[in-house]
């Protein structure tokens, strides 16, 4: 009886086989979605942040182009635009860029946008910038 009792039970290997593959499974599986999720994640990462980049980047043009031609003239109703103007330059130069884990960049982005809102309105130019081609289009 002994003997019997040290052997393993064939039904049980059986039986547990089902569980043991479910569980060899899951662990690959899970394994395999947590790296194809990190290579996802860092595409849409780096996609993500060039649109900002380039948003950013246009607003920060605009600004720029803009305060040029506004230096030129020296009367009291273009520094109120001028003003305007530094003020976005600067919110844009403060922009933490480097920092992906910055908890409120989408706040500051925001505040960003509503600035260049601001400052189309007191130039009398359409904020929705639409530079468009047959192949590609930008919009904010």
């Amino acid at each position: 009886m002994d003997v019997a009792s040290c052997e393993p039970d064939a039904f049980e290997a059986v039986f547990m086989a089902d569980e043991r593959f479910h569980s060899e499974g899951y662990k690959e599986g899970y394994a395999d979605g947590s790296h194809a999720g990190v290579i996802e994640g860092r595409q849409y990462g780096a996609l993500r942040g060039a649109n900002i980049g380039s948003e950013i980047g246009c607003y920060l043009g605009f600004a720029l182009t803009w305060q040029h031609l506004l230096h030129k003239c020296t009367d009291e109703k273009h520094s109120k635009k001028i003003r305007v103007l530094e003020s976005l330059i600067g919110m844009i130069k403060k922009f933490p860029f480097r920092d992906p884990t910055y908890d409120k960049l989408q706040e500051d982005l925001e505040k960003i946008r509503g600035k260049f809102k601001q400052v189309c309105s007191l130039l009398n130019i359409p904020s929705d910038l639409r530079i468009s081609t047959e192949r590609s289009a930008l919009t904010f």
